[in-house]
Order: structure tokens, then C-alpha cells, then sequence
């Protein structure tokens, strides 16, 4: 005798909205359940999305952040109300600052509820309203679709960035059979620029005497990175990019003067402080690319070409604007012809007399020989992830990037317990590639509960973990602009890396002797799964150059070989045995 089959479930909101993320292209999320948002969960059980379940809210923010980032797709993260919405806070802070395309879903206390001050009730609509591009809170389960459609959407088009859907309890369980199936809706595609600013722009490459090309995290934003790079090899500009912009160029091109800035080149400063011509792609003057602002670029006409018109003479006036289409923009200057000749000799001179030095004295691991290293024996297409402090502008300096998707770091915000909740996401979102973490001792433990996260998917992640046993970016500052008053910066008290990683059953090594460089490395990297590399570095080594707050870029400092820093032990706090 045949069984009758189960009654087909009805279609609730939940089940609607699992349904619509399937048809905007969402195959991964990442989240964390509760009270207000089971519904959802429920429904997702039923569906083809795939949940990564994080070990706290804020490790899903950030990792549908690498996520978006590595893809260049919308990532989405979902948490419950109260605690759980505002755990996601500084994720989707980090996503708003930094442009990354991301759709936040937030559960929330049922609408009668609202404003009763009900049991994890918050205002997360009101909380994140100056961290998104939009938000949605839906009252009714009819506003479901133009809510969802148009979250996509606004993540998407412009300058991308991040969306919140807080949806209440009942909005979720209440009958969506009556609603039609889900749309994407129609993306404006940006409007291509001025040809008259663009015939000027021609115009004043061609009568530059000393130009140089600026290059920002908008080129992968606006998915302009081929046009770049014809664009630079057509007219074989010296170009200088931001710390987001990196990879926009391969790291061994001919014209890539390095990254400018606080921690940039010599040379990539020198060529900006000296040039007649700034020709500004997909960046926007950030305080430190700039330096002291009034100082940047002091001789220099200035061309800007963005996809977002607002950052265009916002911060330095254009000369001539061009607001739009980054890669028809670009396209369009391909032909320009400048006789810089000169220039570009004295550019790459500076380049090479100024090249990073890999052979410090001692037998100590020196980090960025490391990471240079690294660099070179990991694959070519390998997304490196890092965290905030000097190990993050050691990245920047001595790893090379071949797409700037392949370098993930919070730039706007400086997110510490950013990289590891993101190097998981962009492993889920490029599962055929070598993904690496580079944090340090602080950043680490910030976000270290997802190791367990990583162990549970067995995501082959790579960590190289440098401890110096200190906050080193803020003993650094401490050491040269606080006269070495060192306040609150020892890591002395660290635990065993390694052996932390190895509970989770995460295999691991500890090095500290740069002997061991080497074959810990090729190690790592032929490991199948996930693994760690501990890394023992000096306290008292610094990130040079470094151009000191307030100053023009040109005030460079670097280390004085001679009388090289010694700054105080720190007073430990490890506890006595």
C-alpha cells in the first residue's frame, strides 16, 4: 500500500524570501540562530542555500564580507535581534566603508511587540542607519518583494555597499502564498563620461610634462581592471596605487611605482610630491594616501575619474571631472600619448635605488623577507587575507597581488579580528584556490573563535600568525611620537599558538629562527587542509617608511641603521608561575 504523502508545506514569508535569495544568485550565507529569526532557519532547511554557521555574529558580518570582496558577488550574513543584530555592526561598518556589495537579514520582535521594549527588542533599523546604503524594515509580508529586490539592487549598482532587511517575527511566518515568485530587478548601468572632459583630459596628458596615474580600491568596484592595465601599458604612465588599489596592477610591472602613502614607497611618494599631471582613478584622497592634504601633490593639475561623482572634488578640486563609467573612462584615454620620457627614467631610477632590502642582520625571523617569500612560493592566483597593524602594511609593502581581489584588508576602518572571519568567506567563495591569512598576535584573538568554524568545514585556510608579543602598531607609535611611554600594548601573556590551533585539530608549527623560513612555508602550503604557522618576530621591529602624522608625504622616515630603535622592555602582565 502506497503512504499518502506529507501535505506540501505552506509557503510562509521565510520560505519566500530562502527562495528569493536563491533566484538573486546567493548560493552561501553566513549567520548565527535565534528567537526572532528561526522561521528563516527553518526554511532554509528545505532550501539549496548553504548556511555557515559562525561561532558569533560578527565573524558572519565579516566573513560575507571576504566573501563579497574575493567574488565580487552580494554576501549575505543573517543573525537574530537584539545582540545578535548589533554583533553584526562593525562587519557591516567595515563593508559600508570599505564599498563591499552585502545584504544583511536581521530577525526582530514581532510587530505588536514593537516599541514595548520586548525581550531582545533593538533598534537595529536606527543603530545602522549611517553604516548602510539602505535599509528596509518590513511590516507587512506584501512588502516582502520590493524590499529584497531592491536591497540587491542598491548593494549592486554605484558605489556598492552594504543593505539591512530587519524583519520581524510574524512578518516571517505570515502567508506568502499569494505572492509572486522573486525578480532581480534591472541594474542602471553608470552613464559614460563627459566626451568634451575627456578630449581635455587627452589633451593634458599629452602636455604633461611629469604625470602620474593614482590608482584606488574603485577599479575593482567598478570592475575597470582590465581597462586599467591597457590603459597603463598603452600610455606607460608611472602609477602609484592605494592600499585597496593594490593588484589593480601586477607588482611587477614595468610602471608600478608601489603603493603611496603613510607606509608607501619612496619612490611612489617622491613621483606624487614631484608631478605636474595627477590622474586620479577609483580613489579618493584618503588621509593615508595623502598625508597632510594641503601638501599633497603640490604642483599637480588634477584629473579624477570615478564611479561616484560625490567623491569627485570632495576632498582636492578637480581640474577636470569625470564622473561615470570607470572603464569606458579609461578605454576612452587609452590613446593618449605623453613624451615623458625623462620622467619615466627618473621614476623607475627612484624605484630601483629605493627597492625594499631583505637582508637584515641576525638570525632572527625578519617579516618582511617572510611575506616577500611567501609572495613568491604561494600560486599566483592565492587571496591573501590580513588583519590590522604593522603586519598588514608588511603585506601591502612585500607581497605582490595579481588581481586586487586576491588582497583582502580593511582599509577605511582598520578592522582588528578582520581576517580570519574573511579568509573564510573567500575560501567558500573560491574553493579551487589557495586562500591565506597574515594576522598577527592582537588581531588574532579577536575573532580566534573561528577556527572552530574552520575546522568544522575543514576549509584548507593557511595561517601565518607573527607574534611580537605586542599591539606593534600602537607600541611603534608609542616608541616614535610618545616618547617610548609604552601604555597598555604587552602581549607578553600570549598562549601557544600552535598548540590553541591543534585543539581545534588544526595542525601547526612554530618557528623562530629564519633558517626555518623556508621549509615552514613550503610546509604550510602543501598542507591539505587547514594549518598554522606560528611565527616568533622581534618587539622592536618597526613598518618604514613611515611619513608621521600631519606631515607631507615627502617627510619620509626610515630607520637609522647606525642606532637602529631600542625602546623600553613593556611591563608584563603575564601572570607569575
Amino acid at each position: 500500500m502506497n503512504a499518502t504523502p506529507a501535505p506540501a508545506t505552506p509557503r510562509n514569508g521565510a520560505r519566500w524570501l530562502a527562495h528569493a535569495l536563491e533566484a538573486e544568485g546567493v548560493d552561501t550565507l553566513f549567520g548565527y540562530p535565534g528567537g526572532t529569526i528561526m522561521p528563516f532557519y527553518d526554511a532554509l532547511v528545505d532550501s539549496s542555500l548553504k548556511h555557515i554557521l559562525v561561532r558569533h555574529e560578527q565573524g558572519a558580518a565579516l566573513a560575507a564580507n571576504g566573501y563579497a570582496r574575493a567574488s565580487g558577488k552580494v554576501g549575505v550574513c543573517v543573525a537574530t535581534s537584539g545582540p545578535g543584530a548589533s554583533n553584526l555592526v562593525t562587519g557591516i561598518a567595515d563593508a559600508m566603508l570599505d564599498s563591499v556589495p552585502m545584504v544583511c537579514l536581521t530577525g526582530q520582535v514581532g510587530t505588536p511587540l514593537m516599541g514595548t521594549d520586548a525581550f531582545q527588542e533593538l533598534d537595529v533599523f536606527g543603530m545602522t542607519l549611517p553604516i548602510v546604503k539602505h535599509s528596509f524594515l518590513v511590516r507587512r509580508v506584501e512588502d516582502l518583494p520590493h524590499a529584497v529586490a531592491e536591497a540587491f539592487r542598491i548593494a549592486r549598482e554605484g558605489r556598492p555597499g552594504p543593505v539591512l532587511i530587519d524583519l520581524p517575527k510574524d512578518v516571517q511566518m505570515a502567508d506568502a502564498s499569494h505572492l509572486p515568485d522573486h525578480v532581480p530587478a534591472e541594474m542602471q548601468a553608470p552613464p559614460p563620461p563627459d566626451a568634451a572632459q575627456l578630449a581635455e583630459a587627452m589633451a593634458a596628458i599629452a602636455g604633461a610634462e611629469k604625470p602620474v596615474v593614482y590608482g584606488g580600491g574603485g577599479i575593482a568596484l567598478a570592475d575597470a581592471v582590465d581597462a586599467f592595465r591597457q590603459f597603463v601599458d598603452s600610455t606607460r604612465l608611472p602609477t602609484v596605487l592605494t592600499l585597496r588599489g593594490l593588484g589593480a596592477l601586477p607588482g611587477n610591472h614595468p610602471q608600478f611605482l608601489g603603493m603611496l602613502g603613510m607606509h608607501g614607497s619612496r619612490a611612489a611618494n617622491m613621483a606624487v610630491q614631484e608631478c605636474d599631471l595627477l590622474l586620479v582613478v577609483g580613489a579618493r584622497f584618503d588621509d593615508r594616501a595623502t598625508g597632510k592634504l594641503n601638501e599633497f601633490a603640490p604642483f599637480a593639475r588634477v584629473i579624477h575619474l570615478d564611479a561616484d561623482a560625490c567623491e569627485i572634488s570632495k576632498l582636492r578640486a578637480a581640474d577636470i571631472a569625470l564622473p561615470g563609467d570607470v572603464a569606458a573612462g579609461l578605454k576612452a584615454l587609452a590613446g593618449a600619448r605623453s613624451t615623458c620620457d625623462d620622467w619615466r627614467k627618473r621614476c623607475n631610477d627612484h624605484r630601483n635605488r629605493f627597492a625594499a632590502r631583505y637582508d637584515a642582520p641576525g638570525a632572527d625571523i625578519y617579516a618582511p623577507a617572510l611575506l616577500k617569500r611567501l609572495s613568491e612560493v604561494a600560486p599566483a592566483d592565492t587571496v591573501i587575507a590580513c588583519d590590522v597593524g604593522q603586519h598588514q602594511m608588511w603585506v601591502a609593502q612585500h607581497c605582490k597581488f595579481d588581481h586586487p581581489r586576491n588582497h583582502l584588508t580593511s582599509g577605511a576602518l582598520g578592522t582588528m579580528g578582520f581576517g580570519l572571519p574573511a579568509a573564510m568567506g573567500a575560501q567558500f567563495a573560491c574553493p579551487d584556490r589557495t586562500v591565506v591569512l597574515v594576522s598577527g598576535d592582537g588581531s588574532f584573538m579577536m575573532n580566534v573563535q573561528e577556527l572552530a568554524t574552520i575546522a568544522r568545514c575543514r576549509l584548507p585556510v593557511k595561517i601565518v600568525l607573527l607574534d611580537n608579543h605586542a599591539l606593534g602598531m600602537v607600541r611603534q607609535w608609542q616608541e616614535l611620537f610618545f616618547a617610548e611611554r609604552y601604555s597598555e600594548i604587552d602581549l607578553s601573556d600570549n598562549p601557544d599558538f600552535a598548540a590553541l590551533a591543534e585543539v581545534f585539530g588544526i595542525p601547526a608549527k612554530r618557528i623562530d629562527r629564519r633558517n626555518q623560513v623556508e621549509d615552514a612555508l613550503v610546509d604550510l602550503l602543501a598542507q591539505p587542509g587547514p594549518a598554522l604557522l606560528h611565527v616568533a618576530i622581534d618587539v622592536k621591529a618597526n613598518v618604514w617608511p613611515l611619513v608621521p602624522p600631519n606631515h607631507a608625504n615627502s617627510s619620509m622616515l626610515e630607520a637609522n641603521p647606525a642606532k637602529p630603535p631600542q625602546p623600553q622592555e613593556p611591563k608584563s602582565h603575564a601572570i607569575p608561575a
